[in-house]
Parts: C-alpha cells; structure tokens; sequence
C-alpha cells in the first residue's frame, strides 16, 4: 500500500463509502417477473437440483460452482501486519476476491474463519467441497499453513492452493530462468543464498529445486541465523534445508554468490555485501513494503546487477497477481481436480516464454516506455500486460490435462484462448493504462475552479498519486482557508489568482497576446487584457504559452463558457474543423467510445465523417483497432428520410478519407452489437467480422441522451466528457462530478498533454 500522507483516511472512506465493502452478489438470470422467480426457486429449481442427484458432475452444468473460489483465511499472517484475526483480515480477502474477478473473471466468496487448530480449520474447509470450484488459502502463518494445504489437497478433489507459498514461487521462477538466460549460467550451477525461511521462501526454494537449482548450492538464513545441521529448533519445512557449513553470517554467504533471494526484512544487505557477489548477480530483494536493499543502492553498488523487488516502481516487480488468477482459472476450466507441480512449473514456462514475446503498445502506453523489450530491465511480464490471462490460464490447462488431473479436457485450444480474451474484454484496461501512463510523466494540469471543495480534494489525490503537478487558480485566500478547514493536504500549492494585483503584468502579457488572436474578430486590447481577469480565459492563456500543459474545468460552469476560451485562445488542431466531444463507457465487455455526445448540436454528413475520424483517431491512441458504427433509427437504406441518408453519406464521406478504416452505416444500435442477425441480413458489412467499439450519434441530442443512460441506468463507469481536436488539452468536466472522476478526467488531460507533446 502506498505511504500518502491521508492514505489512512481515504482507505477507510474506499471502504465505508456508500455500499460498505468491495464486493457484492449479483443475479445472472432474470429475476424480474413471477415466472422468472419461479424458475430461479421453487417449484423449478427442483428440476436441477433432482439432476445434480442423478449426476453429481451436473454440479458445475447448474451451478455457478465451476466458477466460484473461496478466499480462505483465519487471519493469522495477514500481509506485513501478522495475527490480526479472522475479523479483521476481512478486507484483504475481499481484496483478493475483487483482484480475481477483475484479472480472470472469477466469482470469489471470502470466508474467515475463526480457529488457529489445525484439525478445525481442515475440517471446516473439507466441508465446503460441494460450493467451491477451488480453493485459495491466503494469510495462514507457517508451518502450520504446510500442514493445512496438504492435508486439504490429499481430502479434497477440487483446486487447493495457498497462494502466500506458491504464487510468489511461480512469478520469482519465471524471473530467476530469464534472469539466468541473460547472463548465461545453468540453474544447475549457481550459488544461491536466501534470507527468510517463512512459507513463501520454503515454496520459493523447492521451486527453484524444480527448476533445476541444485540443494547443495543452496545456503539458507532465517530469524536466528544460518539453517544449519546443528540447529535444534528447526521444523520439519526447515530441517530439509540445513546444511553443513561453516558459514554463520549473511556477509560470508554473499561472497561470490550468483543468485540472493530476499524474503525477509527490508534494509539488511549493504551494499559491500552486493559487491562481493559473482559477477552478473542477480537479487530479488522481495521484501514489502521494503526490500532487503534499496534498488537505487543496488545497482550503483553492482551496474552488472539483475535486481527484482516487490515494488512496483521499479523494474521486474514481483507480483502475485502474475499467477493466481490466471492459474486457477485454467484449472476451472477444465473441472481440474488439484493444482499440482506440473501446473505450478507451466505457469512458470508461460510467464518466462511471455516476456521474451514483443510487448503490446499498451503495455508500454501504460508504463511509460518507448519499447519494453527483454532484458536485465525486464525478466517478468507487467501486471497490467492483457495477454497474461490467454497465456497462463491455457499454459495451466493443458499441464492439467496432461498430468491426468483434468475432468473436462479442452478440445480447442486456440477458441479456449480467444473466449479468455473475450470473457473480460482485452482492451478493458483503460483506466489502469493510463493512470500508470500519467504516472510515469506527470503533466502541470491547471486547476480553474481551486475554490471548490472537490476540486481541492483531487488536486490532493492527483498530486499523491504522481499523476499530475496542480495549478490552481482562485481566490488564494479562500483556496487557502479550504485546505485548512477540510485537513486537505497539497505540497505547496501553486495558487494562482488572476484578479490579484500580482497577476497584472501575467493579465497584460496574456491580453496581449490574446489581441493579437481575436484583433480581427471584434476584439480590442482592452477588453482583451479585461477578460484575462476570468479564470477558464487566464488558465487557458497559461496552456496555449506552454507555462501549464493542459486545463480542467466546467464542475460548476455552464459548457459553452468553458469551451469557447479553449477554442478562442489554445485553437484546433492542424487540419481539425470542428472540436467534438468523447465519452469512454467501461462495460464489462470492454470499452465503448460514444461521439459526439458535448459540442455539436447538428452535424451535416462532412462533419459527422470528420468526428468520426477524430473519434478513431482518439480509440487508436489506446491501441485499440476503432470499430465504427454510423448509428440511426434506420438500416443501410431501409428508411429513405434526409437524417438517415445523412449518417449513410457520413460513413461514405469517412470511408473515403480513410479507406483502412472499420465503418459503417447507418446502422441502428441493437443490430450493430448483433453480428449474428448482422451477418445474416447484411453480409457485406464491415462490422460483420467483429462487433463495435466506436458509436457515432446523428446529433447532439441522441449521443447526450444514450451516454447518460448508460451511466445512471445500466451503472457504466464512464471517462468524460473528452475534448477531441484541440491543439493543447482542455477538458470539460461534468456538472455535479465526482472526486473520483475529476480525478479521471486529470488523468486523462495528463495522457492528452503528453501526446501532444510526442511523448
């Protein structure tokens, strides 16, 4: 977690605010008339529940137990705050349970339960077989967690895995087989030294025994010093690493090691210890939230070093969400009854093999790369890759299948993998790609109404977060009394107000510069240097002279007061007629980008075809092939009205423009989803292959009227609205707009400020 100053705070209103929690249940059948209740419960429910009695396997054929995992804990390891309880390591399963479901699209039940017996938790656990497809046991101190997950695996015949061993196993696996690649020594070879002895590192050690890491090469330290023959308080998950040594201190071990593995503590290497390893060393400092040593430590010690840590500011992060969804949703899919060592090692195989594949421009969009490559810099794939889930899941399968653990082989492969790619939408990272993309180059976004409570309270969260450098403009003293009265805290804030007397000579270089703009369009220099005095007029005038890289505003202003200074002083862009409004709607299935829903009232046919090609133009930005639809109430011709034939024309006039692009029209909404009937009735449209992604409305009304449906009826969390076609960013936000999305639409004006600067 991060270490923001009011992260306490705003982690307990994440979790208190409205809906207590992070998770809940929802119906997948309907359930809205008396039949449908019928069905769903008694008299019909019997109907399955009489099958599931003649064939207990039509378990997973009427139930959501194919797809269900229980989060299982008792709450005695929980992160880096040990024995909390069951009660309170509540909010980490839920955690866990949003983390599955997010990166493979499964249902979790998070369940804790309150015993540190051995023989109880086994018991309880055994019990729930008939609801679970799988079982993930999370935050169980050793050594009991050994005992527990094997005594679970030998009576249970669904997926058992205790995530804290084997998850960061897999991922540091992956990365130890690359990291050997590249400075070409043999697993079978190398001096390996480890500090910590707790579940992850035993599971870590006898996977990279599996790997091909040789024991005897092995010198292992826990809390007391070196695991050594003579040790008399080892347990049995200990004893099998002792050596005969006569090594007593981490130092001595170090000395002319090849491989350390961190485990345990931050900060207890030096950098001398670093130095006195082989040449190439590799160190996987995983210790969180500190590694055993610092990366910026690391690598000026040893610049020949590999260096892994469980940080995600930093290359070759660690981390478990590499592994567990992806594996336990591969052993789902074919009703696997374990998750064995075959399993475990073809994750590792699929994740190694993966990083070597040329990186998706998303994957680098996100991280703020130019070309992520293979490398010292790049031994694991990024958790944010979206070919994690189509790599590993199949990977996990197929080893089920062939070690004779599957029930439900996979016949077809390559449709197994591209169901994965449509079940959560690839391209439906967006908000992730491109805080991480902000982040990396965090942007001066200006601030225009520094006077509002919520406004401040972003520009808090924006700052914390590395997304953006916040300029705001107001009242200072008032901006100021703000911040005080609501605890809100911002390193000192750059407060502008451009009605002071210390913003005359800024009001006058900008009038000017203004006049010279507007001087042949009614505008005189003195009403020029005036309207310098309005905040949307001052802060855009700051982002067209390159003092400020882009501009929010419009939370408590009308639209077109907010638009007309961004298009009067910043401008279109080379080639842009006309700007247009974007929303980006997150559905389940992936995104959707609505235009134009803000700027245009009623468009002809050319400027329908130019929105929708800056629309397409915006889409491609996340790497995302546009797939556009001319959207009408009428299809290819079937109503012969002026309106009809103009989005017709439209996707004609597109179309020529751009013969490489995916468009038709017009088409109406409900065929445009519904490739099937599309296929049948039109064959000869372009969207037959694939569906939509990009939606063009005939006119203001119809796009502003669909996108707020979305949002308040079908609940899409949405990105918007987006200012397309100006030369620097300006965006508009919405009336009444929530922290969270004033934070988004930040985020979104730092992604555009660094396109605009080719970055």
């Amino acid at each position: 977690m991060s270490t923001h100053r009011n992260i306490k705070q705003e982690a307990l209103d994440y979790h208190s605010n409205g809906r207590p929690g992070k998770i809940k249940v929802v119906p997948t059948k309907n359930t809205k008339t008396q039949r449908d209740l019928s069905l769903a419960y008694s008299p019909g429910v019997a109907e399955p529940c009489l099958k599931i009695k003649e064939n207990p396997e039509d378990i997973y054929k009427y139930t959501a137990k194919g797809n269900l995992v229980a989060v299982i804990s008792n709450g005695t390891a929980v992160l880096g705050l040990g024995d909390i309880g069951p009660g309170a390591s509540k909010p980490v399963m839920e955690g866990k349970g949003v983390l599955f479901k997010i990166f493979a699209d499964i249902d979790v039940f998070d369940l804790e339960v309150d015993t540190k017996n051995i023989d109880e938790f086994v018991t309880v656990v055994k019990a729930l077989e008939p609801t679970f497809g799988g079982i993930n046991l999370e935050d169980i101190k050793a050594p009991e967690c050994f005992e527990i997950e094997r005594r679970l695996k030998e009576a249970m015949n669904i997926p058992v895995m205790h995530d804290d061993q084997h998850g960061t196993a897999m991922i540091s696996g992956a990365a130890l087989l690359n990291a050997l690649e590249i400075v070409d020594k043999e697993p079978g070879k190398i001096k390996m030294v480890v500090s910590g002895a707790g579940a992850a590192a035993v599971a870590c050690v006898k996977m990279y025994l599996n790997l091909g890491v040789k024991k005897e090469n092995i010198l292992m330290f826990d809390i007391d010093g070196i695991i050594n023959i003579h040790r008399t308080n080892l347990d049995e998950s200990r004893m099998v690493f002792a050596r005969d040594t006569p090594i007593s201190t981490l130092a001595e071990a170090l000395s002319g090691a090849d491989v350390f593995i961190g485990l345990s503590a931050g900060n207890i290497l030096s950098q001398d210890m670093i130095r006195a390893m082989a040449p190439n060393p590799i160190v996987f400092a995983m210790a969180n939230p500190n590694p055993e040593i610092t990366y910026d430590d690391a690598v000026a010690a040893r610049p020949d070093i590999i260096m892994a840590t469980g940080r995600s500011d930093y290359p070759n992060q660690v981390n478990n969400v590499l592994g567990f969804p992806f594996i336990f949703r591969g052993a789902l899919d074919v009703r696997a009854t374990a998750i064995n060592e075959e399993m475990k090692i073809a994750a590792v195989y699929a994740l190694a093999s993966l990083t070597k594949q040329p990186v998706p421009e998303i994957v680098n969009i996100a991280y703020g790369e130019k070309n992520i490559t293979f490398g010292p810099q790049y031994i694991i794939p990024k958790p944010l890759d979206p070919r994690l889930l189509a790599t590993v899941a199949p990977a996990v399968a197929q080893a089920a299948m062939n070690s004779g653990v599957a029930r439900k082989p996979i016949m077809d492969m390559e449709a197994y993998k591209q169901e994965l790619n449509d079940r959560l939408g690839i391209n439906n990272s967006i908000v992730r790609v491109i805080n991480e993309k902000a982040r990396k180059n965090p942007q001066r976004i200006v601030f225009a109404e520094a006077d509002n409570i919520k406004v401040l309270k972003a520009a808090q969260i924006v700052e914390e977060e590395g997304f953006a450098f916040p300029i705001l403009l107001g009242n200072e003293k008032k901006i100021k009394q703000l911040i005080a009265e609501n605890k809100i805290e911002i390193k000192n804030p750059v407060i502008i107000d451009p009605r002071s007397e210390e913003a005359l000579q800024k009001r006058v270089e900008y009038g000017e510069m203004f006049f010279e703009k507007r001087k042949r369009r009614g505008l005189n220099l003195y009403e020029a240097k005036k309207i310098m005095r309005e905040r949307n007029y001052f802060g855009c005038m700051m982002v067209a002279n390159g003092e400020a890289d882009g501009l929010i505003s419009g939370l408590t202003r009308n639209y077109p007061d907010t638009i007309r200074p961004a298009l009067q002083t910043i401008g279109v862009e080379q080639g842009v007629k006309k700007v247009a409004g974007m929303y980006i709607i997150l559905t389940p299935k992936g995104p959707l980008f609505l235009a134009d829903t803000t700027v245009n009232l009623n468009p002809n046919a050319e400027e329908l075809a130019d929105i929708a090609l800056l629309t397409a133009k915006e889409v491609e930005r996340f790497n995302i092939t546009p797939r556009v639809a001319m959207l009408s109430y009428s299809n290819f011709g079937s109503s012969d009205t002026p309106e009809a034939r103009m989005m017709g024309e439209a996707a004609r006039i597109a179309k020529a423009k751009q013969p490489d692009l995916i468009i038709d029209g017009e088409i109406q909404a409900a065929l445009a989803f519904d490739t099937e009937v599309l296929k049948e009735n039109y064959p000869f449209s372009d969207l037959v292959s694939g569906g939509v992604n990009t939606l063009i409305f005939p006119n203001l009304s119809s796009g502003n009227i669909a996108y707020n449906l979305l949002k308040e009826v079908a609940e899409f969390e949405l990105i918007g609205p987006v200012l397309l076609g100006l030369e620097k960013p300006v965006h508009i936000l919405q009336l009444g707009s929530s922290v969270q999305q004033i934070v988004n639409m930040v985020v979104m004006t730092a992604f555009d400020a660094q396109k605009a600067k080719g970055q």
